[in-house]
């Protein structure tokens, strides 16, 4: 029963996105909504590992673009499927959060932040020197004139987007209510005391980094089949660190509504100020809205919200 609500409101989302494709004949407004789903997956998966367990993770580039060149790899050498691709994507992204968290996640504060930073830049050198792929020029990627269903393929690449979005944020969502939600929790709140209680912290944070970085990597494999020009600049670009930060902590860290209120605000004021003034202010608009919200409500807006509702003072 539990699960009944969630499970109908995100069929109703993928009904109305599936109506939408067939009203709409604008490509930019299926190429927005794309930008704006990935970073709510983005933003979603980070906040597993940020928000929940309070570990700051700087590394969202390198599972992105992980899941990204493994999709790329598959299309150049063996023309794999869409759904291979994106399976593929999600389980080494995945694996290397395992692997990653493994390694790190014995750190604690800064320590762990700098080796999640420098996951991306010894990944990006890698993928630098990997001629397969293109290297450091890249490598362009044809995709289908249409797809089944769908009279061309930004829209099915809009949906399977939106079906990652409203996928990742069930997934916050149930672990927001399990018991592995309030280990989370405990170890956010106090890792020494959830330990003398009995949490198994470490298994949970490896955990948190499975899950986190299997999600960056789902959003990261359809990524070559929508820019069709990939190379390690935008796969690695520092706009995924930033916004899968920034996103949560205005929106509200300690809950799955956080990062997804604050993905779609932000990422439609990116959207709009691309369009109106120049991409170039993405980052600027992150940076201003993200200290005025940590001056402001610190809390995020969910949190905010929340303070309003109870009327408690601001």
């Amino acid at each position: 029963m539990q699960w009944k609500f969630p499970v109908l409101v995100a069929l109703s989302i993928l009904g109305v996105g599936l109506l939408l494709t067939g009203l709409v004949e604008n490509r930019y407004v299926y190429f927005a909504a794309y930008v704006i789903l990935q970073y709510v997956v983005l933003a979603t998966a980070w906040n597993i590992l940020g928000g929940y367990t309070g570990y700051v993770n700087f590394g969202t580039p390198a599972f992105f673009a992980l899941g990204a060149y493994t999709a790329t790899f598959l299309m150049l050498a063996f023309h794999a499927p869409f759904l291979v691709l994106l399976l593929a994507g999600g389980l080494v992204s995945g694996l290397l959060g395992l692997g990653i968290g493994y390694l790190t996640l014995r750190l604690k504060g800064v320590f762990f932040s700098i080796a999640t930073l420098a996951l991306t830049v010894v990944l990006q050198t890698l993928i630098i020197n990997w001629e397969f792929v293109g290297g450091a020029k890249g490598t362009s990627i044809l995709r289908p004139a249409s797809m089944l269903f769908f009279s061309n393929y930004v829209k099915f690449l809009f949906m399977v987007m939106l079906c990652l979005a409203v996928g990742a944020v069930l997934v916050a969502w149930w672990l927001e209510h399990s018991w592995i939600g309030s280990g989370l929790a405990a170890i956010r709140d106090n890792e020494e005391a959830a330990e003398c209680m009995a949490v198994p912290t470490l298994r949970l944070k490896i955990l948190a980094t499975t899950i986190s970085g299997c999600l960056m990597g789902l959003a990261g494999a359809p990524f070559p089949l929508h820019i069709t020009l990939i190379e390690p600049t935008s796969a690695f670009n520092l706009d995924y660190a930033v916004n899968s930060l920034a996103m949560p902590m205005i929106g509200g860290t300690t809950t799955w509504l956080g990062p997804l209120v604050g993905a779609v605000l932000l990422g439609v004021a990116q959207q709009a100020a691309t369009v109106t003034i120049s991409s170039e202010l993405n980052l600027l608009i992150v940076g201003v809205v993200l200290v005025a919200f940590i001056m402001l409500a610190p809390e995020g807006i969910v949190g905010l919200v929340r303070r309003l509702v109870k009327g408690e003072r601001i």
